[in-house]
């Protein structure tokens, strides 16, 4: 199998900084790119929180949070992110924008770097198409919040090799992490099926049949969920999960999947849930209020 040394993590968004601290926490050396400069050492930050609040749940020493945070190092460009020996493309839920940073990265990369991303809805076969490397592409596609969830789903492209994919599995279980291999279909396994069923609690919510309180109870105490589907929906990312249902509504052409127009609507307002301060949750005061 491929030797895995170093990792690029490309987008220091939410899951780019969560994927950097649980990488780094597994003892690999990580370099950390955004396009836009200022959201590296942002990342920095949030990741030095959240090692901080495992310290004070007795998860980690001290030490080892030290460790982690040192393993971490902010690339200058694409072009020095390129020199790992994996790089995870972790931008957003937009095939354009991932495919433009798969190319661009391609005439950097070493012959034997692996390519990996973090989507989790687009098919890997279509992002590995940009590059030159389709045999060594892989999905990687972690879940939120990165550092504290057990599940990487393995997603092989048509071309994916096997050393690819067996390399990919022992980097994931290097990081304590249980994987799931998933078949390149849209959305894979976790958000094929939790996606839609946020989507039918935002319809629910839409046809008056609850509001956001009363959905997000009955999910909790009659299902034993741990989250609502409105309170993780704003978890997620309104947009992450317009994106997602837009992949399933055009992928498997089944109005099955047609995002409910509140959904759509909440996304065009800007209320995106907590990264946005409000989504089906108001965020602005000491107790998240629902807004319906």
């Amino acid at each position: 199998m491929t030797t895995i040394r170093s990792v690029a993590i490309v987008g220091a968004g939410q899951m780019g900084a969560g994927i950097a601290q649980a990488v780094a926490a597994g003892g690999y050396q990580v370099l950390l790119y955004d396009a836009a400069a200022d959201r590296v050492p942002q990342a920095q930050a949030a990741i030095a929180a959240s090692l901080a609040r495992q310290i004070d749940r007795g998860l980690i020493d001290p030490a080892s949070a030290d460790a982690a945070l040192s393993r971490i190092t902010a690339a200058s460009s694409l072009a020095a992110a390129a020199r790992a020996d994996l790089v995870i493309e972790a931008a957003v839920e937009d095939e354009a924008v991932k495919k433009s940073i798969l190319t661009e990265l391609v005439p950097h990369l070493g012959p034997d770097t692996l390519l990996a991303s973090n989507t989790s809805s687009i098919s890997i076969t279509r992002l590995a198409s940009v590059t030159d490397r389709p045999e060594r592409f892989i999905g990687l596609h972690f879940m939120k919040p990165a550092p504290v969830m057990r599940l990487v789903e393995i997603v092989r492209g048509i071309a994916t090799s096997a050393d690819t994919y067996e390399t990919a599995v022992a980097f994931a279980e290097s990081l304590g992490k249980t994987t799931t291999n998933a078949e390149d279909f849209p959305a894979f396994i976790v958000n094929r099926i939790l996606v839609p069923m946020i989507n039918e609690a935002i319809y629910t919510l839409y046809e008056g049949v609850g509001n956001v309180a009363s959905i997000d109870k009955a999910l909790k105490l009659g299902a034993n969920h741990p989250m609502g589907p409105l309170e993780l929906a704003d978890f997620m990312g309104l947009d992450v999960v317009l994106a997602i249902m837009n992949v399933l509504h055009e992928g498997l052409a089944d109005t099955k999947y047609r995002p409910c127009p509140l959904l759509v609507k909440y996304v065009e307002a800007g209320w995106l849930g907590r990264k946005s301060g409000r989504g089906f949750y108001d965020y602005s005061g000491d107790t998240p209020a629902p807004t319906r």
